[in-house]
This record gives structure tokens, sequence and C-alpha cells, in this order.
């Protein structure tokens, strides 16, 4: 059975005047970019190629082409990862890390195929079996040796990343097998640029290429490794306490030097690094549970697996490395000046910060299994009276892990559903079950907002 609670501010609704923001084009511009690329490397080989004939031409012809694009497309996957601030703050980072998995597999199958169909163009030209010329290929090849190495490690981390892999292993085990991906990358550069007939006597390509790599390292090294080390020297971050909010849910409030700097914009999280045992060589993304203020940081933490749970028993005075801000679930993407805040269990710690500070019509819906469950429900009651909003509490008692969402029962909650923009932030069945139900209501898929730490 679900019940309802609704707390009604003491004053009307103010509709403030405000300016929206505009859409970010840095999502079409970013995608025009990347398959811009590619359209180059391809004129790259075209330019290249004066004639193909029979079918060693054509296998060989074709290896060059998935050669170049899996070439790019590594650098287009480190690009994605770099998480540079202006394509996570647009963009977001969960997307950035589907549109990365997507190249991910597309990166494989191209090296996979380059492989195959040079192997398989070679033999035909020279008149020997597969297997000869490939030894031929590895061992008297400039670099060749090192790239079927690199070649090989892409394999393993590709049959590490597929879901069935990925289930029987922590995030962070995952997360640091990864990194073979950047060695990967070292090992197979090489050898386009020493064999590769579109790189051989032809300077301004292997410029180009060179100038392509080297940035992208570059990016990689600075917003991943040199921008982190800065910060975490530079605020001296600590946990100054602990605080209970909810049965398995704490609030970790961290203090430091010069936070304002760090910019952190309501909704966004950050990956944080307690240098505790045991959590040390792991950083997880959790939300801002609160806009940062009187020199602290707070963030809402659920019980959900080892590192989350331990969490609960750090003491005041550990040292903390926090790595960001990341994310796009920001008023930035606002589009309408009506705003549902759409929050499953501890989902609503990035949007308890955006119920206080939207500007306008903003309602919030928050949804537990139980009473008990409804973290920071005073700060929200708080929040509805000062601002001129609502705030809808909807509990399953007794319940199973997840309560159906429909169309109807939100238009209940929510007149006008369909004029609104909806920021959506739960676990992962409640998520796909609100976008259904709000698809259903009739809200466009682009004032749908919502991003997910399942990277």
């Amino acid at each position: 059975m679900t019940t309802t609670f609704t707390t009604t501010p003491a004053h009307a609704d103010r509709h403030t005047r405000h300016r929206l923001p505009r859409r970010s084009s840095v999502p079409l511009l970013a995608q025009g970019a990347i398959w811009s690329g590619a359209v180059g490397v391809l004129a790259l080989w075209w330019g290249d190629t004066t004639s193909v004939v029979g079918p060693a031409g054509w296998l060989t012809g074709a290896g060059r082409i998935t050669g170049l694009l899996a070439g790019y497309a590594c650098a287009v996957l480190l690009a994605l990862m770099a998480r540079i601030p202006l394509l996570d703050h647009t963009i977001g980072s969960d997307r950035l890390a589907r549109w990365h998995a997507f190249g991910g597999r597309c990166t494989v199958s191209l090296a996979l195929a380059h492989t195959l169909l040079i192997i398989w163009g070679y033999s035909l030209t020279s008149h020997t079996g597969m297997v000869s010329q490939t030894s031929t290929l590895v061992l008297h090849y400039p670099d060749l040796l090192k790239g079927t190495a690199g070649f090989l490690l892409f394999l393993v981390t590709a049959v590490l990343s597929a879901r069935a892999a990925r289930r029987r292993m922590s995030y962070e085990t995952w997360h640091y097998l990864h990194f073979a991906t950047y060695l990967a990358v070292f090992l197979t550069f090489g050898h386009q640029l020493s064999n590769g007939a579109d790189f051989v006597g032809n300077r301004l390509a292997q410029t180009a290429w060179y100038t392509l790599f080297v940035t992208v390292a570059a990016l990689v090294a600075w917003y991943r490794f040199a921008v982190p080390l800065r910060r975490g020297l530079r605020h001296r971050l600590r946990v100054a306490a602990i605080h209970p909010e909810a049965p398995g849910v704490v609030s970790v409030y961290v203090t430091g030097e010069h936070l304002h700097e760090l910019g952190g914009e309501p909704g966004q999280f950050l990956r944080w690094r307690f240098l505790a045992p045991g959590l040390w060589w792991t950083a997880n993304p959790y939300s801002l549970s609160a806009p940062a203020r009187h020199g602290h940081l707070r963030i809402t933490v659920k019980s959900a697996g080892g590192h989350s749970s331990a969490l609960s028993r750090l003491r005041p005075g550990t040292r903390v490395w926090a790595e960001g801000p990341y994310g796009g679930l920001t008023a930035n993407r606002r589009t309408a000046p009506k705003v549902l805040l759409l929050a499953g269990g501890v989902g609503i710690t990035p949007l308890r910060t955006l119920f206080e500070t939207l500007p306008g019509q903003v309602t919030l819906v928050y949804r537990a299994r139980r009473t008990e469950d409804l973290a920071l429900r005073a700060e929200l009651d708080t929040i509805a009276a000062r601002r001129g909003g609502a705030v809808h509490y909807v509990v399953d008692e007794p319940a199973p892990c997840s309560s159906p969402l429909t169309a109807s029962a939100l238009g209940v909650l929510v007149p006008d559903l369909a004029a609104h923009d909806v920021y959506l932030c739960g676990p992962p069945g409640m998520t796909e079950a609100a976008v259904t139900a709000l698809r259903d209501a009739g809200v466009p898929s682009r004032r749908i907002h919502h991003e997910s730490f399942a990277f």
C-alpha cells in the first residue's frame, strides 16, 4: 500500500522571474568533432591509396582503414575519460561513460578486424599460410611485437568490461584493471608509424598523429592526475564529523581550506578518497547533499557495500582527497519555468541541494520503502516552507525492493506534469520505471535529466 505525505508551504508559491539557461551545444559539437576526425582519418587513407586490385588489395585496404580508425578511436576513448570540465559539466559523467563504453566495443572490434584483415591480405600477397604470415609480422616487422602485446591487453580489458565479468568483481578492482588500456595504447602506438603505409614517408600525417596523441596524453595527465594532486595539497580536507540520518544512512562532514575554490554546483558530485585503512586505494563518487557553507562540505551515504559501510566508522581528523566537482545534473540543464525533482532512496542527496537553490516553482517527490528511510526529512520540510514549494513523501509499507511508478500517480501529485523539467535520481530500477512513467505522461525526453553513478 502506498501512503503519501504532503508538506504544503505556509505561504503561496512565489513565481519569481528568472532567466532560464540556454541548452548547451557542447554535446552536439563534441559528437561533430569526433565524426569529423573519423572522416579525416578516412581521407588520409583515400589520399594515400592509388588503386585497389584483387582480393589481397581489398583485404589489405580494409585492414588499413580499420587500423587507422582503431588508432584514432583510442585517442577519442582516452579524451572522453580525461574528466575535462567542459565536457563533464555539459555532457555529464554518465553519458561520457556510455560513449566511452560504446566506443570501447567499436575500438576492440576494429582492432580485431584490422589484425585479421592485414594477416589475411599479406598472406595472399606473399602466398603463405596465415600462421606463417602472423609469425613473420610479429617477429620481423618494427614495433609489432609490442603492438601485439597491446592488442592482447585490449582484448583482456574488453573481456573484463563485459557485464557478466563485471558482476563478479568489485568496482575498485575493475577500475584499476582498466588502467591497462593506457599501457595498451602506448604499446600499439609505435607500430602504426613504423609500418603504416599512410604514415611512412608522410611527415604531415606523422605530425598530426603525434599532435593528437600528445594532446590527449597531456589532458589525461593534467585533469586525472595533476589537478587532483594540486587540489589535495591545496585544500587539506579532513573529516569533521559523522551524523546518522536514517537506518544505514550517514552524513559525512568534511572541512578544509579554501573550499570556495572547488566551485562545486548544486547537483554535482566529487570522487572521495578517505585515507583510512581499507579505503585509501579507491575513490568513490558521492554527491554533495548540501550547498557548501560555513567552511564545510557534506555528503550523505547509504550503506550498500564495503566502502560505503566503512564511512560510518570514520574518525574525525581522517585525511580526505576529493576529485572534482563532476557531473552535469545542475541548474544549467533547466529549460522550463516549472521543475519536478523526483528522488528515490539516497538519490535525494543531489536533489536536496537543487531543491534549496533552484529558483521558481519547484516540487519534490521523495520515494522510500519505509517512513524511517526518509533521510534529511526535517531539512526538506524547512526548505519547502521557506521557499514556497511542495514536497511529497511516498512510502511503501510493507514494500518490495522497489515500487512501481505510473503516469497517472505522478499526475495526481504534480498537475500539468508535461510542462515540467524533471530531475531524477535513484536506484536503477526506480530510474527506469520513472523515465517510462514520465514519457507516458507526455514529458519530452529532453526535459528528463538524470545521472547514474554506475559507470
